[in-house]
């Protein structure tokens, strides 16, 4: 899929929801056959993101070259349950395959959300250098180690994170100081924030436009494409591109359910997961191409802004010494072999 644009994707939202509600039920187009393993796939982004786009494609794949012997369900949207909710789902094994952020991981593993390092990657090259090659196998490692869970080969993209507010426009740190602003469970980002005196709330995902409406915080930061498909704009009125950190979604799945399954059925649900994931970073990338303007036509007032004075403030505030020992040697030289130095 590609030449993508927007409206591709608000074409496919309204042909995909149809589809959701079969999900739910296990109902699929493909062999009439019922399927001997059926997999779940959750996360928390709505159906029309390119992340369920490809998941819906991928499982599709999956289904139709195992004549039916494979279901893979997708639940889009939070549907069962916040972040936090899925990745104990995932850990338990109620859910075969959890696509989530590095920086809600890092609950389970704090290394894992490393990429997370705030002003850390300057573009794409770099990410991709880091997370396709020896930062991204060393994260890997990192959640294989929980004993619990595994990531797949291929990180998918969410973009570089951006602050809307509905107060004040972000310039400069001290834009951020006493800022009431919405934030992942996350540590990092919760440390991040700290460090620019702001005032982060934890809230999962589901609950972010409810919080922003009601004014219980002024702020949130995420990717552009989620700012849009959220429509996050109808109830904020800045967008400052602070693209503080890029942000991805490692697909974990359960060790010992995927183990338990046939080895033919593995390598097919691999091969398809990681194939999706790297489809999806070009659709992400082409649908960015045109979400500055179409947020700009929805009234959102949009500025750019410069990274280095909110990097010699995280210097200042010692955050980034106090991630290194975090994160340790190996994993902190690994990623300025990337992103460069960050001292």
């Amino acid at each position: 899929m590609t030449g993508l644009t927007r409206r591709h994707f608000i074409r496919n939202a309204s042909l995909l929801s149809a589809a959701v509600a079969a999900s739910s039920t296990g109902l699929y187009s493909g062999p009439v056959r019922a399927a001997e393993f059926n997999l779940k796939f959750a996360n928390n982004l709505p159906i029309g993101h390119p992340m369920n786009v490809r998941a819906r494609e991928m499982a599709k794949r999956v289904k139709e070259e195992s004549e039916g012997r494979v279901n893979v369900q997708v639940f889009p949207s939070s549907q069962l349950g916040g972040d936090t909710d899925m990745l104990a789902q995932a850990r338990s094994g109620a859910i075969d395959f959890y696509c989530g952020p590095p920086v809600i991981l890092g609950t389970l593993a704090p290394s894992v959300q490393i990429s997370a390092v705030g002003f850390a990657f300057k573009d794409y090259d770099q990410v991709w250098a880091a997370m396709d090659g020896e930062l991204g196998a060393h994260i890997r490692q990192e959640i294989e180690k929980t004993g619990v869970l595994f990531g797949f080969e291929k990180i998918w993209d969410n973009g570089f994170r951006v602050t809307t507010t509905s107060t004040r426009p972000i310039a400069a740190p001290t834009d951020l100081v006493g800022m009431k602003l919405r934030v992942p469970p996350s540590p990092i980002i919760m440390s991040m924030f700290r460090s620019f005196d702001a005032s982060p709330a934890s809230i999962n995902f589901a609950e972010v436009y409810s919080s922003l409406q009601t004014r219980i915080v002024e702020g949130q930061e995420n990717p552009l494409t989620l700012v849009d498909s959220a429509k996050l704009y109808e109830v904020q009125k800045y967008c400052s591109m602070t693209n503080h950190m890029w942000d991805g979604f490692w697909v974990l799945g359960n060790q010992q359910r995927f183990k338990a399954l046939p080895a033919d059925v593995q390598a097919l649900v691999t091969k398809h997961i990681n194939e999706a994931g790297v489809s999806m970073r070009a659709d992400l990338r082409s649908l960015q191409a045109n979400v500055i303007e179409v947020l700009k036509g929805k009234g959102l007032l949009l500025s750019k802004v410069t990274p280095e004075p909110f990097r010699e403030k995280l210097r200042a505030a010692g955050y980034y010494e106090q991630w290194h020992e975090t994160f340790g040697d190996e994993a902190w030289a690994l990623l300025e072999k990337t992103a460069g130095s960050l001292a």
